[in-house]
């Protein structure tokens, strides 16, 4: 799980597939934030070779940076 400052001013992020075996995902832009919703934000990710998404506050359960990882097992 990362916290809103992790997500600001994380780069590499996984993504927790399954029990055993996280995803890769890397920062591809700044992290927005809005002063109206001071609790939300959104980072732009890349993941694979053409894979993009996004982590929001709502998907901070599944995301733990890359240094605090508890798996072993990476894909990319």
């Amino acid at each position: 799980m990362i916290t809103k400052l992790q997500a600001i001013e994380g780069r590499d992020f996984h993504y927790k597939r399954s029990a055993t075996a996280c995803e890769k995902w890397r920062r591809n832009g700044a992290t927005q934030t809005w002063k109206t919703r001071p609790n939300d934000f959104r980072v732009p990710v890349k993941y694979g070779l053409y894979g993009y998404g996004q982590i929001r506050e709502t998907d901070v359960g599944d995301v733990h940076l890359e240094s605090e990882c508890p798996h072993r097992v990476v894909t990319q």
